[in-house]
Formats: structure tokens, sequence, C-alpha cells
């Protein structure tokens, strides 16, 4: 649409979509709202929507992922979560313990890495592991107390829903819905999230091409919710000095097809702490909007992920990297 469309003129726009039995989406940028069509199985003729007020231009969209791309809308989405922007020039990190054990670890954490710069604070309420007889998280006892590490350091606070069944209760709790590579390409709890208010923290599946990332946002944003951050947390190849690969060709790439931010969180990429430290600086190198990182302060004795999460001198070291190598863009 033109920067100065009405209101009234923009609904005129999705009625004419609506006659065609296809179904508009606002996307709402900076400057001005696009209006992207979906449910269309074949090419649109544009000289049905050029001559209506107000409409800039119509733009065919070649990608599968319609509403993700640049096509639809060619600048940076910025995904604003209280006083703090992801996608904008600002590089934000995520911090915080693999998964919540008690109010004392998480209080102990979360203050560690405030001091440090951390911008929001994670924690695993719900665990998805590979073998179930691993610890699988405090479930609701965990959303408590991650309520109460946000009201008494105030830091905002990003976990994971598991499945469709949970993600009413996380949504309660927390300011970001993380979920994570294994439920990428789970279409209900994608649909579901869609229809969330809350900033959804959608992780890249561990064998998922790019396309199949982007098509997993779309499912969220299809069904109304724009507030959409991706992360590129390693892919499994046949490589064993780390857990998995991080693909740091995937910032560009994806910045390139699409206005969301993406984040990298190099400690599942990894496995192993001493590969963090370099990894999260090589991620800033390429373009990445931000981390998430895991910190412990006594990872020995951590009860998920101990070996890669980082001690918190080590994270005070990382934060004072990255403050330095900002200035250097």
């Amino acid at each position: 649409m033109q920067k100065d469309a009405t209101q009234e003129q923009i609904d005129k726009v999705n009625q004419q979509v609506k006659k065609l039995g296809l179904t508009p989406v606002d996307i709402p940028g900076s400057q001005r709202i696009a209006i992207g069509i979906i449910g269309n199985t074949g090419p649109i003729d544009p000289e049905l929507f050029t001559g209506l007020d107000g409409v800039k231009e119509a733009i065919p969209v070649s990608k599968p992922y319609k509403l993700v791309s640049r096509e639809v809308k060619p600048e940076n989405t910025v995904i604003e979560i209280g006083d703090i922007k992801i996608g904008g020039r600002e590089f934000t990190v995520i911090a915080g313990p693999c998964a919540v054990e008690s109010l004392e670890q998480c209080i102990t954490i979360a203050r560690l890495v405030k001091k440090a710069g951390a911008h929001l604070f994670r924690g695993g309420a719900f665990k998805p592991r590979t073998s179930p007889y691993s610890f699988q998280g405090l479930g609701d006892k965990g959303l408590e107390i991650l309520a109460e590490v946000r009201n008494q350091t105030g830091m905002l606070i990003v976990t994971e829903a598991i499945d469709h069944e949970v993600l009413a209760e996380v949504e309660a709790t927390a300011d970001v819905i993380q979920i994570g590579a294994r439920n990428m390409q789970n279409f209900s709890l994608l649909k579901r999230a869609g229809k969330s208010t809350k900033p959804i923290l959608l992780k890249r599946g561990m064998s998922a091409t790019i396309e199949e990332l982007l098509m997993a946002a779309e499912y969220i944003m299809a069904e109304g919710n724009h507030r959409v951050i991706l992360c590129e947390r390693g892919v499994r190849t046949f490589a064993d000095h780390s857990r998995n690969t991080l693909d740091l060709s995937a910032i560009p790439a994806v910045k390139a097809l699409s206005h969301l931010p993406i984040i990298v969180d190099p400690s599942h990429a990894a496995g192993r702490r001493d590969q963090v430290i370099p990894l999260s600086r090589g991620a800033l190198a390429v373009g990445a909007h931000g981390l998430m990182v895991e910190v412990h302060h006594d990872p020995q004795h951590a009860l998920s992920d101990g070996p890669q999460s980082l001690y918190p001198e080590q994270f005070a070291e990382l934060m004072d990297a990255i403050r330095k190598l900002s200035s250097l863009w």
C-alpha cells in the first residue's frame, strides 16, 4: 500500500481479496502496510488490485513462503519485547540455564547474566529429551519459578512449549515462546503458536533446509502472528568434533530471503563450552541479530547440558567481546 493509505482503502483491498475466495493478511511495516494474499493455487492478475485507491504496487511472490518473504516485505521486521528490540541494529543476547532446576539456581544465574549485559533470560520448564529417562523439566513448577525470576530481576523470559497441550500454560508465563528444533515441523503446534500474541522463537530442525525453516515460520504467520524470530542452532552432519555443525552460512542466506530476524544458538550447536565463545563471535560477524547462550554457575551438577554451559565468568568475557566487536560495525 502507499504510505498514506487510509484504513478504508486497506479494507477495500481486503474485501477484494475475499471476493476471490482468498485470504488477506495485513503485514505492518515501519512506513507502510503490505497485504499478503494466501490460499491461491496459481497466479493472480495484479490488475485486479493496481487500480484500487491506496495501492502502490502488486508484486507476484515467487517463493512458497509468501508472508515470510522479502518480496512481500522488503524491510527488516523488528520484534519489540518490552524495551528490547530484536532485528534492528542492537545485538540481543538471551542467556540462562538449559533447564530450570530450582528458584535459587535460576535467580543466581539471572542476576549474573543480567550484570554481564544479557537482555533476556532463558530456562526450560518443559524439556524434550532424547532419552525418556533424562530429566524432563519441572513443568508447571518451572513456570512458577520463571515468573518469580522476572519479578525479582526484571528480566523478560524465554521458555519452550514442547507440545500443543502445554502451549497455553507457557503462553501465560513466557514473554517469548520457544519452539525447539524437534518441533520445527509440529504443524499443529505451529498453528497454535500462530494464534498467540507472544513472540515465537522458532529453532531450525537438526536436518532442516532453509526453505523448510521458512515454511515452518509461514505456518505461524499464516495464523496471524507476525512476531517470529528464527534461530540457527546447528545441523546434523558427519562431523564428530561437536554435537552439531553450526551453519553460519544460514544467517546471510535467511536475511537475503526473509525479513524476519535470525539469532544463533552456539551452545546446542557445539555441545561443548570451549567452542561457544568462538562460534558466538562468528555469529556476530556474519550478521546475526543476536545469540541464545546457555550459562550455569555449577555446570558439573546441572541436570541438563552442563558440558555446553558457560561459567558466569566466561559469559562475562563473551559479553565484553561482543561489545568490542559490535563497535566495529
